[in-house]
């Protein structure tokens, strides 16, 4: 089978590493891929959202699957332009239509969602500039922390977390006048969850599924969970304090009745839906959804799946996903990421990588990278992430922490704390 993978970051390495492991992989390209993808297939120079040059692209080299790593082809419709077209429909297309997307595209479509399928979720408002007034009253009459999130896709930036009530509207009103462009011209207020967070994330045809290795991401830049957020700085599977019995909970309360909304509402989705959670006093609420794998989850959950990746795709299409059993190792993963000094802020590119040639007993899955002149240079502002396997947590962070220190390029941060918290 030739497969396509959508995406550059470290999510689309830990894919194509894996698919690389496959027997039914005949030919794997990555678009537009990453310095370290290249080592598993073909990098590709197209958009992820110039769907007719990845249809023409996807025509010429008959590719038969294409895993979407990335939000946005989902959001925009990559699922749909290709059922549209007689020559790319049968085309399988790991990833859910444009309706689907909305659980992640639209803070507002995922929050109404929860609501009619009574999953447990903060309560919400939602504002726009039309009723900003109604906004800035709904803030004076409740006491903070405010939670603001930007209705659209803002690049993880789009949540903020607010102590005190005149920052909360000043904020509120930055955001309605476009702090985020057109994601904020809707802001979700949502009632403050006191907890501790964890992702759970389900393969899913729209009416099977099957639960993957539970996750914990850290996403501030600082140690202790301080700072700005980010697009993740580390994590970590499986998680001690998810037990079986909340995991009962999660899967009763909150992934049968989204499995089930997903089927009510027709929505095409054959692909990962990304369930953020909060534990607060042992009971689990919905943060947000995501419409695809996370990243640096991605890169503990997939290393941790014993079964062939294609073979778990192919289920979606086959309607075998219920009978599918999936393996996963029982030791403890952790990744680290390696971020360019100033992110999530600016930073500077094309700073040369040394050190990974030293490595042992670590998967080096690449996000902000690329070769250029035979030379490993940074690319972005999450660089490398490391990835270890331990009879712990604290063991395997320790191994991906090690790592860490060896590789070098100017200004390099990483967290030293991912998993000492638990």
């Amino acid at each position: 089978m030739n497969i396509l993978i959508l995406g550059s970051g470290g999510r689309e390495h830990a894919f194509a590493w894996k698919i690389k492991q496959s027997t039914q992989c005949n030919q794997l390209f990555i678009a537009p891929g990453n310095g370290g993808t290249q080592s598993c297939g073909t990098n590709v120079d197209l958009s992820v959202t110039d769907f007719a040059s990845i249809r023409e692209f996807s025509i010429n080299e008959n590719v038969e699957m294409i895993i979407v790593g990335p939000e946005l082809p989902l959001v925009e419709g990559i699922v749909d332009f290709f059922e549209n077209d007689e020559q790319t429909k049968g085309i399988k297309i790991v990833g859910p239509d444009k309706n689907g997307a909305q659980l992640e595209g639209s803070k507002a479509f995922a929050k109404e969602f929860m609501a009619e399928f009574s999953i447990p979720t903060a309560s919400y408002k939602e504002f726009t500039l039309q009723n900003i007034d109604d906004g800035r009253k709904y803030i004076e009459t409740h006491e903070g922390p405010y939670v603001l999130k930007a209705d659209g896709l803002a690049a993880g930036k789009g949540v903020l977390i607010i102590e005190e009530k005149e920052e909360a509207i000043e904020s509120l009103e930055k955001m309605l006048h476009g702090q985020f462009g057109e994601a904020s011209s809707t802001v979700v207020i949502e009632e403050f969850l006191k907890g501790i967070e964890f992702s759970v994330f389900v393969l899913t045809d729209g009416e099977g599924y099957k639960i993957l290795p539970v996750a914990k991401d850290y996403k501030r830049i600082g140690e202790g969970d301080t700072g700005l957020n980010t697009g993740g700085m580390g994590a970590i599977s499986p998680v001690p304090f998810v037990d079986k019995t909340m995991m009962n909970k999660v899967e009763e309360r909150i992934v049968k009745p989204t499995i089930e909304g997903i089927k009510k509402r027709g929505m095409n989705y054959k692909g990962f839906v990304f369930i953020g959670l909060i534990n607060v006093h042992n009971e689990p609420y919905v943060i947000e959804y995501n419409c695809r794998m996370g990243d640096p989850e991605t890169e503990v959950v997939i290393p941790r799946v014993k079964n062939d990746l294609i073979s778990l795709f192919d289920s979606l299409f086959n309607g075998t996903i219920d009978e599918t059993k999936i393996d996963f190792k029982q030791e403890t993963a952790s990744t680290i990421m390696l971020v360019s000094g100033g992110y999530p802020e600016s930073y500077e590119k094309l700073k040369t990588i040394t050190g990974i040639d030293e490595l042992k007993d670590v998967i080096v899955f690449h996000a902000g990278t690329k070769i250029e002149n035979e030379q490993l240079l940074t690319n972005g502002g999450r660089v490398i992430a490391l990835t270890a396997f331990g009879e712990n947590h604290q063991e395997a962070v320790n191994l991906s922490r090690s790592a860490a220190e060896k590789i070098q390029f100017e200004r390099k941060y990483y967290r030293t704390d991912i998993g000492f918290d638990l």
